[in-house]
């Protein structure tokens, strides 16, 4: 058979190690596809730094439209990144008839809904294991390899970015800001890396994962955010004493009143394993009825990484090109017409366990008047320390800290206590609060 001709949208950093995986991998790739994929076509807005990369061999353009109207081109590939010009291309290479592979999870987090519903109409598919973890065949695995499944919740690092950061915060004890640094000089953020730490990322990617899991529409309006800015290096210490590590989660879970769809620090036991995932790795655990606790760990960005999971969707479609459009993996997992309109919980809602820490005066009654506060709303408390602060107030106040774990309860009942304690003229700093994660 011909080879399948692909297109290439930006190569960058994914966009180069596609191309080198794919020719230096071409004969074993051949033998599981059927047939021969070939990139004939490159588009990038540095025509000369492209045709350096990928050779002689294959056509560069400027113009990415030029891709999507050649009739020799039966998939296209965008890495181009973000919302805009991405989205258009993406659409554009639809209505032609072609299919798409994209790594864009931000694209389809928000969009999602508009183009699978596109590709779908006209009979093409869009693959996107690359958007979520990398390297690691999550989609695959919610899609098909456990669609035996109810499945229950999902939740994983899945940002390596602030994974790295708070790592290196725990080993070295230093505060956010200085760490942040230093992952910069590293290369392991960004120059702008908002949105890695403040959890953005991480939303897109379980929101495309809360779809596949649950069958519902993509809704990342949905989603709640909260990132890693306002963790100090007491509260990692303090959770390590406790038995947890602090980790940003991406967290997914069926309940009885809804879908939860949420990014947040959280406290995980240490014994589990996905609390031992360290530097810039990332990790995903999935609970299904009936396989019970499945773990999936790897690299979650990188160019050889995430080209492994865009190769691994070309192969798919080459597999499925002659394929009835009936007959291939829904986007989704479910069908198109099967999906689900289970609401997504609004965070007040959610119900978890917290951590508590409260910078008060070295007074009696105080600790007394902070319980009384949680046993009124009958929020049950797990444990209560104390532990001495590194300050005193400006005064001269004794100052210490209060660190109160509690069992489940409602987001909503909580921020009003919280409210109530804040106004505690005996508290003296912001209360910071972390959810808790037990995973089993």
């Amino acid at each position: 058979m011909k080879p399948i001709k692909v297109g290439l949208l930006g190569v960058g950093t994914v966009g180069s190690g596609t191309f080198n995986v794919l020719r230096r991998n071409q004969g074993e790739i051949q033998r599981r596809a059927g047939r021969g994929i070939e990139i004939t076509m490159v588009a990038d807005l540095d025509v000369a730094r492209a045709q350096a990369l990928v050779g002689e061999g294959v056509q560069v353009v400027g113009d990415a439209r030029a891709v999507i109207a050649n009739p020799e081109i039966d998939i296209v590939i965008e890495l181009i990144g973000g919302y805009g010009i991405a989205k258009a291309l993406v659409l554009e290479a639809i209505a032609a008839g072609k299919h798409v592979v994209t790594a864009n999870k931000a694209l389809l987090a928000v969009h999602g809904t508009e183009i699978f519903a596109a590709a779908q109409a006209k009979g093409v598919v869009v693959g996107f294991e690359a958007a979520v973890a990398g390297g690691i065949p999550i989609i695959k695995a919610l899609r098909e390899g456990l669609t035996a499944n109810s499945i229950q919740w999902v939740a994983g690092i899945i940002n390596g970015t602030t994974n790295f950061i708070l790592s290196e915060m725990r080993d070295k004890g230093l505060d956010f800001a200085d760490v942040l640094k230093e992952a910069q000089r590293l290369g392991y953020a960004e120059a702008d890396p908002t949105f890695d730490i403040e959890g953005v990322d991480a939303a897109h990617k379980v929101t495309l994962m809360s779809a596949i899991a649950f069958g519902i529409p993509v809704q990342f309006d949905k989603a709640y955010v909260e990132g890693i800015t306002k963790l100090g290096a007491a509260d990692i210490k303090y959770a390590e004493q406790l038995g947890y590590r602090i980790k940003l989660l991406g967290i997914t879970k069926r309940t009885a009143q809804g879908i939860e769809l949420r990014v947040h620090p959280s406290l995980v036991p240490t014994q589990r394993l996905i609390a031992n995932v360290e530097g810039a790795m990332n990790a995903v655990m999935v609970q299904g009825d009936a396989v019970g606790t499945t773990l999936f760990y790897g690299k979650g960005a990188g160019s050889e990484p995430t080209a492994s999971a865009v190769i691994a969707d070309l192969v798919d479609i080459t597999r499925l090109h002659t394929a009835d459009p009936l007959n291939r993996v829904p986007h989704l997992a479910f069908q198109p017409g099967a999906m689900s309109n289970l609401a997504v919980l609004p965070m007040s809602e959610v119900v978890t366990s917290y951590y508590l820490r409260l910078r008060v005066a070295d007074q009696a009654g105080v600790l007394a008047k902070l319980t009384g506060l949680l046993a009124q709303a009958d929020i049950s408390i797990d444990a209560v320390l104390q532990r001495e602060a590194d300050q005193v107030s400006q005064a001269g106040e004794n100052q210490t800290d209060v660190i109160i774990l509690t069992h489940d309860t409602r987001e909503g009942t909580l921020s009003e206590v919280l409210a109530q304690m804040q106004a505690l003229p005996t508290v003296m700093a912001p209360i910071v609060r972390i959810r808790k994660e037990e995973l089993n």
